[in-house]
C-alpha cells in the first residue's frame, strides 16, 4: 500500500489546540513562518533533494519529517514556552545591523554580548541555527536515529524561518509602514493559493564549508527582500479597484483559523503576480540549505552508514513508493503522499 502522510485525528485535535493557544497569546509574533503548508513542503522536499547515501533513511522517516515541520511552533503555541518565541526571528535593524561579520557568530558570543531580555525581545534566530547544526553533527556521529530525526527537523523549520524576508526585520507585520497583516498573507495564504504550480526541485544541494558565514548569508538574502516586498504590496493597493478581504454572504470579513483576515482572490492574484515569483525563490532556498545543512552535518560527522539504522524490510517495503515519489519529484519538482492542513 501506497505510503500516506495524511494527518491523523490526533494531529487534528493538537492543531486545534494550537489555534486557540495562539488566539489566546499577544499579537506580538503570532505569525508562523511559511504556515504549516509551507514548512511541511520544505521539510518533505529536502528528503528528496539530499544524495542517495542519505535518501532512503530519511524516506523512510519522511512521515516523522514532514509533520515535525511544525513542531517548533506546537512548543511556542501549545506549551507556552517562551524561550521558544525569540529562535525564529531576528530585528536586524534592532540590532544595528550592517554587515554578518560585525555580529556575534554564534550563541555564547550572542548571551555574552547582549543581556537575556534584549535577545528575547530582538531575536536569535541564526544563532540556533548554528546551535542546532552543531548537535546534529553529535547526533549523527553517535548513530542515534531519534536524534538525528528530531534534530533535522527543528533544524529545517529555522531555516525556513531564515528565508522568510519578514523574520528579518522589526516591521514583521508590516505594522511600521500601515500594512498590518501582510505577514501571513505573504508567508501563509498566498503559497496555499498559489503552491501548486511550484517547483520544488532544486538540485543544486551543496557541502557548507562555513555554516555560520552559510547561516549569515541566508539571512542577509532574505532581509534584502523586505523593502521589495513591502513595497510590491502597496503598488498593489493603490491601484485595486476591487475589494481587498474577501467577505460572506452578509458582508463581513472573512477570517482565517487563526481570526486573521482573507484577502480575496483577485487581491492575492495581483500581489503573488507583482512579487515575480519571489515566494517560490524562497522556498526553493529553504529546500536546498535544509538539505545542505542535512548533508553537510552528515559529512563532517564522517560520513556514518544510515542504512544500518533502519531494519532492512522497512526500506525494502517503501522502495516502491520511494521510487515513484522520487520519479515524480525529478520530474516535475511536486510532492506526493501528504496532506496538509490549511490555515486559509
Amino acid at each position: 500500500m501506497k505510503q500516506k502522510l495524511y494527518t491523523t485525528a490526533a494531529v487534528k485535535k493538537i492543531t486545534a489546540a494550537v489555534i486557540i493557544a495562539a488566539l489566546s497569546l499577544p499579537a506580538y509574533r503570532q505569525a508562523r513562518a511559511w504556515g504549516t503548508w509551507g514548512h511541511q513542503h520544505i521539510n518533505n522536499a529536502a528528503v528528496f533533494s539530499l544524495p542517495k547515501e542519505m535518501r532512503s533513511f530519511f524516506y523512510n522517516h519522511a512521515d516523522f519529517i514532514t509533520e515535525e515541520a511544525v513542531v517548533p511552533d506546537l512548543r511556542k503555541f501549545i506549551n507556552g514556552d517562551r524561550t521558544e518565541g525569540p529562535k525564529h526571528f531576528i530585528d536586524l535593524e534592532d540590532y544595528d545591523y550592517t554587515n554578518a561579520v560585525a555580529m556575534p557568530q554564534t550563541m555564547k558570543e550572542a548571551k555574552d554580548k547582549y543581556d537575556e531580555q534584549k535577545l528575547q525581545k530582538m531575536g536569535s534566530l541564526p544563532w540556533q541555527i548554528v546551535e542546532l547544526q552543531g548537535k546534529l553533527v553529535q547526533a549523527f556521529k553517535e548513530k542515534n536515529k531519534t536524534k538525528i530525526l528530531y534534530i533535522a527537523g527543528d533544524l529545517a523549520h529555522y531555516i525556513g524561518d531564515a528565508t522568510q524576508p519578514l523574520h528579518t526585520t522589526s516591521n514583521y507585520d508590516g505594522q511600521l509602514t500601515s500594512q498590518k497583516g501582510i505577514h501571513s498573507f505573504f508567508e501563509s495564504q498566498l503559497p496555499e493559493m498559489f503552491g501548486d504550480s511550484y517547483h520544488f526541485n532544486t538540485g543544486d544541494v551543496h557541502y557548507i564549508k562555513d555554516v555560520t558565514a552559510e547561516t549569515w548569508q541566508v539571512v542577509a538574502q532574505s532581509h534584502n527582500l523586505v523593502d521589495s516586498l513591502l513595497q510590491a504590496e502597496k503598488t498593489v493597493k493603490e491601484h485595486f479597484k476591487g475589494e481587498e478581504y474577501k467577505k460572506d454572504a452578509q458582508g463581513n470579513v472573512v477570517k482565517n483559523l487563526y481570526g486573521q483576515w482573507v484577502h480575496s482572490k483577485e487581491y492575492a492574484t495581483q500581489y503573488h503576480t507583482a512579487l515575480h515569483g519571489m515566494i517560490e525563490r524562497q522556498l526553493r532556498t529553504a529546500v536546498t540549505e535544509t538539505a545542505s545543512f542535512w548533508f553537510t552535518a552528515w559529512t563532517d560527522a564522517g560520513k556514518p552508514d544510515l542504512s544500518t539504522m533502519d531494519p532492512a524490510f522497512i526500506t525494502s517495503r517503501n522502495k516502491k513508493n520511494f521510487d515513484s515519489d522520487y520519479k515524480q519529484f525529478q520530474q516535475n519538482g511536486k510532492l506526493t503522499g501528504f496532506t496538509t492542513d490549511l490555515e486559509y
